[in-house]
């Protein structure tokens, strides 16, 4: 579908947005492997969460669905069921990646495959420490879905240092040796998003910049009760609107400050916004609060390449940010980007041409300058939805609006992202 966005003025009021994606999916996983009834409310109603959702249910896992609450009764240590049908992950990274480190434990064969976009995504890169730790999995050739795997003898304990920057092979690892009476080890040296040693209450340990976590079956999740945070990566797009538009200032509610999450908000500070936190608070080791937001006038800065992995996801709304500051946007050491949803980097450069403006692309990085000349674009989502919801908001910027074609890709993290528009636009 094409959405059309006309320009506005001005946004003012409060939103509470849907629960964090990330931390959604890990309270679902980690009930589901659970032996008794949790409960998680202000979970995510993106489709992302949904196919974890779904994936589990096929393997016997009871869950009762209301809104944004959720009662799952767990299955208990290797107790899932036989799936009968490959397993879906739909487009979602998170659902294979870590369901994988998950299945890799079990007492059955499985297939975890996914749509054609997940389908491209490199696999084998969580494929590998898995196989050291003795899982038995098969990939196509080029190390993509669907994933074979076959009931390993015995999952052995390792140490293991991430050779990249990923929370979800660092997951996966940590979720398989929740199978194993000894400790896993798994080093990270990038700073990634820490959600699953928080909400499993992992040790870990601190050598400059680098955390060693440790995982076994001492820290198999038990029944409990989870409340999710707002997704700060959804609250982004609402920030940098606010920011962008005068006389504007918004309240976000009960957002997610996890300090692995929270770069989004670091940038922009530094670039000159108006951001403020109030009334924070904590649940199940994750730290969160209110922002408000004001219209603020912006300057680029440079971004740091440490940072990177913390704000990866949202880049595509920061670069809208940086197109409407003064000076030059630029990232570099940015190559995670290209193997997202889509080719991030490709995408945001493709879109930003259209405008008129300066783009330079490399195989890491990009930059964007100069004066917007073409203000009634007609911008591609790539099937993606962090690029779906940048260039909306861009829209909403220009003289003219601006339209969005295959729209639809919003809802795999917020198909409510129209209702919330309205109801504080002013």
């Amino acid at each position: 579908m094409i959405q059309e966005f006309n320009r506005i003025e001005k946004v003012n009021g409060e939103l509470s947005l849907p629960g964090d994606k990330s931390i959604s999916h890990r309270a679902v996983i980690f009930s589901a492997m659970a032996d008794g009834v949790s409960e998680i409310t202000n979970l995510s109603d993106g489709e992302d969460v949904n196919s974890t959702i779904s994936f589990l249910e096929l393997v016997g896992t009871e869950i009762e669905r209301v809104g944004r609450s959720a009662k799952i009764r767990g299955s208990g240590f290797k107790n899932f069921k036989r799936p009968i049908s490959p397993l879906n992950a739909g487009n979602s990274g998170t659902t294979a990646r870590l369901l994988s480190g998950l299945f890799a434990a079990q007492n059955f064969n499985s297939v975890i495959i996914g749509d054609d976009s997940l389908s491209k995504r490199p696999m084998d890169r969580v494929i590998h420490p898995l196989k050291l730790m003795g899982a038995e999995i098969e990939t196509t050739s080029s190390g993509t879905l669907p994933l074979k795997i076959f009931p390993a003898e015995k999952l052995i304990p390792i140490d293991y240092q991430l050779p990249v920057a990923s929370a979800q092979v660092k997951s996966a690892v940590l979720i398989a040796a929740l199978h194993c009476d000894e400790i896993t080890c798994v080093t990270d040296k990038y700073q990634t998003r820490d959600h699953t040693e928080r909400m499993l209450n992992l040790r870990t340990a601190l050598s400059g910049k680098e955390k060693a976590i440790y995982s076994s079956r001492e820290n198999y999740p038990l029944p409990k009760s989870y409340f999710v945070p707002s997704d700060i990566s959804t609250a982004s797009f609402f920030i940098v609107l606010t920011l962008l538009l005068k006389n504007s200032e918004l309240k976000l509610n009960n957002v997610c400050l996890n300090e692995t999450r929270t770069g989004i908000l670091k940038v922009l500070k530094e670039m000159g916004g108006d951001i403020e936190i109030q009334n924070e608070k904590e649940s199940n080791g994750e730290l969160f609060g209110d922002i408000i937001v004001r219209s603020s006038k912006l300057k680029n800065v440079v971004i740091e390449n440490e940072i990177i992995p913390n704000i990866i996801d949202e880049i595509p709304i920061l670069s809208v940010a940086g197109l409407f500051a003064e000076g030059m946007f630029k990232i570099e050491s940015a190559k995670e980007l290209r193997k997202k949803e889509s080719d991030r980097i490709k995408s945001l450069c493709y879109n930003y041409r259209l405008l008129g403006v300066i783009v330079d692309e490399s195989p890491d990085s990009f930059s964007i300058s100069g004066e917007i000349k073409n203000h009634s674009p007609s911008f591609e989502s790539f099937d993606d939805h962090r690029i779906a919801m940048a260039f909306s908001v861009l829209s909403m910027l220009l003289k003219e609006g601006g339209k969005i074609n295959k729209f639809e890709c919003v809802s795999i993290s917020n198909p409510n992202f129209i209702s919330q528009l309205k109801r504080i636009v002013r």
